[in-house]
């Protein structure tokens, strides 16, 4: 955002139009002894050039590491007009449209975002973004209880295979609401029909399907969706947008298409940067048919007096707007940054280039795990379709193995040990587009070294 310095000048034209002598007098309600004078601890004030130089130092820091982690956060190619063009002012600094109908600009973009968001899932509406794929799928749980009239169970079956954060956060988001989130264990990496066959006649509200899953595999997603329509269960997906540049999409699944109930997921595919972990922004569409379950907002596009295009907050079934009672839900915000970056980035990257990337990242991750699983102590968990990510198991605890690889300038993966114990020494590695065949080569070398290292200590 471009910096814009008041002048003396500008500050006692401000303060003598508001009938101010001086900025103190702002504040003149703040008694004097809730006041401070200085900050212990704060060091003197740096100019630009100073600023800058520690800026690159701390930095610096962090170094410029190999990456393949994935994990629910993945490292993209972002092309640098997607950035430039979300920090303009007008989308920048306009957080939220209050005024909804004097931000055009800002209405017609989420509109537009909603369009994309649809189209990629296959589903007929999308709202205007949640705050990240975990509070997605706790939505899309919540919203499914409401829009399954004929269940009253309140239950929720989550396989093992879907994010653990994700898991947790549907948990601590409705668990107090009496949802129960049902796990289900699925040791050979994915989901069977025969696994879900001793629901067979209860009263289940939902089923949540990940594609592809959190091991990367690709569930059987026309079988899985058949058996839950079957059964009288709704079906939540929570799948990765770019994974739809290639894959079916949530809204045809099915042998007869019908489709997903919900769709969910993070946008941080499309043009987020990683950020240490966020801010991202959640996605959830659906059909027309629950459009009044939906939590968030929904942008329309209509005509005004006139006849001339206009855009509106079509549906705000938030507790800010209508009583709390009848709200859908309390999520208070569209994550309007990440959703202008993501409209950008799908905008210039079309269904070719997403398709492109999804390709190259599906190309480069089984050149990765050809490359590994060619290293003594290391296979492959599940032989299996999969998309971008992989479960690999080693014959030692992953923990060292990382912190080695670390060491050496490389982000080896995730290490699966604490979440799911049943695999043993598991690591979960990823590659995408923006990964090299020098980039795999400097992996699988650095974690042979690492491995016999460990060997000749021992």
């Amino acid at each position: 955002m471009p910096f814009n310095p008041h002048t003396p000048e500008d500050v006692e034209q401000m303060l003598a139009a508001i009938g101010a002598k001086r900025v103190e007098d702002l504040f003149d309600e703040i008694p004097q002894d809730l006041r401070i004078e200085s900050l212990a601890g704060i060091p003197d004030a740096l100019n630009e050039m100073q600023i800058g130089r520690l800026m690159a130092a701390r930095a610096a820091q962090d170094g410029t590491p190999l990456n393949f982690i994935g994990a629910g956060a993945y490292e993209h190619h972002i092309p640098s007009a997607v950035w430039a063009v979300t920090t303009r002012g007008e989308f920048y600094s306009a957080y939220t449209p209050y005024q909804a109908e004097a931000s055009q600009g800002t209405l017609q973009l989420i509109y537009e975002y909603q369009t994309m968001i649809s189209s990629l899932t296959g589903m007929e509406v999308s709202n205007a973004s949640l705050y990240d794929g975990g509070s997605a799928v706790a939505e899309a749980a919540l919203m499914a209880i409401r829009a399954h009239k004929k269940s009253r169970s309140l239950r929720i079956l989550v396989p093992t295979t879907l994010h653990p954060h994700y898991r947790k956060v549907a948990v601590a988001t409705a668990g107090n609401q009496n949802v129960r989130f049902e796990e289900l264990p699925c040791p050979k990496g994915a989901i069977s029909v025969a696994d879900l066959e001793k629901f067979k006649g209860e009263d289940i509200t939902a089923l949540v399907i990940q594609q592809p899953n959190f091991f990367g595999v690709l569930e059987d997603v026309d079988a899985l969706t058949d058996w839950a329509h079957a059964n009288n269960i709704m079906v939540i997906a929570s799948v990765n947008p770019t994974s739809l540049g290639i894959l079916k999409p949530p809204g045809v699944w099915g042998a007869d298409e019908k489709g997903a109930d919900i769709a969910c997921g993070d946008c941080q595919p499309l043009g987020v940067p990683l950020s240490s972990g966020g801010p991202y922004a959640g996605f959830l569409t659906t059909r027309m048919e629950y459009v009044r379950q939906m939590p968030g907002r929904i942008v329309g596009r209509t005509v005004d007096a006139n006849g001339k295009q206009g855009f509106a907050l079509t549906l705000q079934a938030r507790e800010q707007h209508i009583r709390r009672g009848k709200a859908t839900s309390n999520i208070c915000t569209n994550q309007g940054l990440l959703v202008t970056a993501a409209t950008i980035y799908l905008s210039l990257l079309g269904p070719e280039g997403l398709a492109r990337v999804a390709n190259v990242a599906h190309q480069r991750a089984n050149e990765l795990v050809a490359a590994l699983t060619r290293i003594k102590g290391v296979k492959l968990a599940f032989e299996r379709p999969r998309f971008h990510e992989a479960v690999l198991q080693l014959d030692r605890p992953v923990a060292p193995v990382l912190a080695e690889l670390a060491r050496r300038g490389i982000v080896g993966g995730f290490d699966l040990s604490n979440d799911y114990p049943e695999l043993g020494p598991a690591l979960l590695v990823c590659a995408t587009e923006t990964r090299t065949p020098a980039d795999i080569k400097a992996y699988a070398d650095a974690l042979t070294e690492t491995l016999k290292a460990a060997v000749r200590a021992a």
